[in-house]
């Protein structure tokens, strides 16, 4: 475990080696799953906002969910996620002419259209951070769907932490990303 401020942090981030590789796997992180992802305080009114900026980029169904329940809902483990198609696809996804499944809310936001680049719990993913009473627990959920990832990020040198560094910037900041940076250099034999 590593600790950085109020954040426990597993050793899975400087040891596991990890980069996305859509073309393998489709984007399925949007789509498998029993919940819409989580969100922050503050990022349901976002979605709420920038909701007519990516409106166009949904699909039927989505605006069905989103028109019946809006964008998000309460869980069953009480937490905020966003709205989810037929039990599968968050309702901001969108699909490329490749049948990849992508975020129609980071594609305005790479785009220029927005200023909010998506949920932190998406921008994170394979990061989960959850929050206790006194500190942030920071761990990688492991997915089957990401097997493809971790070859591809061995394959490239590439560990999780690096591939994830503008994501945990966005999160912790540059001063926290440097403290890990600099833990793992010196604890690489770990």
């Amino acid at each position: 475990m590593i600790q950085i401020d109020d954040t426990l942090i597993s050793l899975d981030l400087i040891k596991r080696y990890f980069c996305c590789d859509l073309l393998q796997c489709k984007g399925a992180c949007c789509i498998e799953g029993d919940a819409g992802a989580p969100l922050e305080e503050g990022e349901f009114e976002k979605l709420r906002k920038i909701l007519p900026a990516v409106w166009d980029d949904l699909s039927p169904e989505a605006k069905a969910v989103i028109n019946k329940q809006g964008v998000g809902y309460i869980d069953i483990e009480n937490d905020v996620v966003t709205s989810i198609v037929n039990g599968k696809n968050c309702v901001f996804t969108c699909y490329d002419e490749n049948g990849i499944c992508k975020c129609a809310i980071e594609k305005a936001y790479r785009e220029g259209r927005i200023d909010f680049v998506k949920p932190v719990s998406c921008f994170l993913y394979p990061i989960r951070v959850k929050r206790y009473k006194y500190y942030q627990a920071v761990n990688y959920h492991r997915y089957k769907v990401c097997q493809n990832a971790e070859a591809n990020g061995f394959q490239k040198r590439l560990l999780l932490y690096q591939f994830l560094r503008e994501a945990l910037i966005y999160k912790f900041g540059e001063e926290w990303y440097n403290a890990m940076d600099e833990f793992r250099i010196r604890n690489e034999e770990l």
